[in-house]
């Protein structure tokens, strides 16, 4: 049976969030108060529908937009990792669930080469408007209180991997990988067999501890493996399917 990375995109594929070096792209590199003000917690794939629709007001175009994203850099081994997938993919599939967008996503992973590596992305979708403007929408909607109102990543999974049952694929494991608060919800989604990998000192890896602290034993019933570098996911991957 294959094995299924799932990444989360900004602090774990790429070491920066995309929505934040999306800035540099702006004469002065800064936003002024009167779109950053608009802000409401929760709602940030609103904002950055505010921020894009600024951005596209300053004469920005979507090239020159996709040449600052491109810049972005990996976590460290990340590209290795990814490299190593796309090289395995009779044994491995990949998809990215992340809070972004999916222009950003595409638009980084090809430049750099490490597009063929991901099966499929789960992001807000992105397009450019006849005015050469990005504009976003929410990827799905959703009643889970824990997650912002444009995506419960545990719905996402579930379905995932509920359509490939459908289809006769069933998971020998599956790996989620991540940073942030919203990768918590996933979390509860994994079986005994699979592996959840939050990054070091990073929100998910400080709420887990949390949880097995507070339970004495963590409510989240896959193995919980952190990393500081994607050599430390690769590392377990390769164990993994020798194991298998």
């Amino acid at each position: 049976m294959k094995i299924l990375m799932v990444f989360d995109f900004d602090h774990t594929v790429v070491d920066e969030n995309c929505d934040i070096w999306v800035i540099k792209c702006l004469p002065k590199q800064t936003l002024p108060d009167s779109v950053e003000s608009t802000y409401r917690r929760g709602q940030w794939t609103d904002y950055m529908g505010r921020v894009m629709a600024y951005i596209g007001d300053q004469g920005v175009t979507p090239d020159r937009v996709r040449s600052v994203m491109e810049t972005i850099p990996f976590t460290p081994g990340m590209p290795e990792l990814l490299t190593f997938i796309s090289e395995n993919k009779s044994m491995v599939d990949c998809i990215i669930v992340s809070d972004a967008n999916t222009m950003f996503i595409e638009w980084v992973l090809q430049g750099a080469g490490l597009w063929e590596a991901v099966d499929q992305v789960y992001s807000n979708p992105a397009s450019i408007n006849e005015s050469g403007y990005m504009e976003l929408q929410h990827h799905h909607l959703h009643e889970c209180a824990k997650c912002p109102v444009n995506m419960c990543k545990k719905k996402v999974l579930e379905t995932y991997l509920s359509e490939k049952a459908d289809g006769g694929e069933v998971y020998g494991r599956v790996f989620y990988v991540g940073d942030g608060g919203n990768d918590l919800c996933p979390a509860f989604c994994l079986s005994a067999g699979d592996v959840v990998m939050p990054r070091q000192g990073y929100t998910l890896d400080k709420r887990l501890t949390r949880l097995r602290d507070q339970e004495g034993n963590c409510s989240v019933s896959a193995k919980v493996i952190p990393w500081s570098s994607a050599t430390d996911i690769l590392q377990e991957l390769k164990d993994s399917l020798q194991s298998q």
